[in-house]
């Protein structure tokens, strides 16, 4: 059964699985950064097997005007190792129903479009693609 991350300990035993997705964080400094996010209602929700974490999502809930009230999906990783065993789909499966149950209009998330395998899964999973998302990096932070 997935898990919100709460306590010091349980956000820094997700580190580890989400460093496979945002190599570019650190140790040190991930309790911090979630606990700034969770500042603007980002949530961390993780999956354990046998006390190792496999698979973990970050994600919020917010409002917009062109989708209402939604969900949104920051990140959503299952470690390597641990693939193709079902794991991302109950957190997708969890994500959904949270979202039913706080009456969003939405579940979406973003991919890099070199994450070939992960659009199969989200495609087997419902998604389709709606936009694209552009970006213009601004500085070096």
């Amino acid at each position: 059964m997935p898990t919100i991350a709460q306590t010091d300990n349980e956000i820094t035993h997700c580190f580890d699985v989400m460093s496979e997705l945002r190599p570019h964080l650190y140790r040190e400094d991930f309790l911090e950064k979630v606990r700034t996010l969770q500042q603007g209602g980002y949530q961390l929700l993780f999956l354990e097997q046998d006390s190792e974490v496999v698979a973990v999502a970050g994600f919020r809930i917010a409002m917009n005007l062109f989708m209402g009230k939604h969900l949104y999906v920051d990140d959503l990783v299952t470690a390597d190792k641990h693939r193709s065993r079902g794991y991302g789909e109950t957190l997708i499966n969890w994500l959904r129903d949270l979202a039913l149950k706080e009456n969003c209009s939405y579940l979406h998330l973003d991919s890099g479009t070199h994450r070939e395998q992960a659009h199969k899964f989200y495609f087997a999973q419902g998604f389709a693609i709606k936009s694209f998302h552009f970006s213009e990096k601004l500085s070096a932070n």
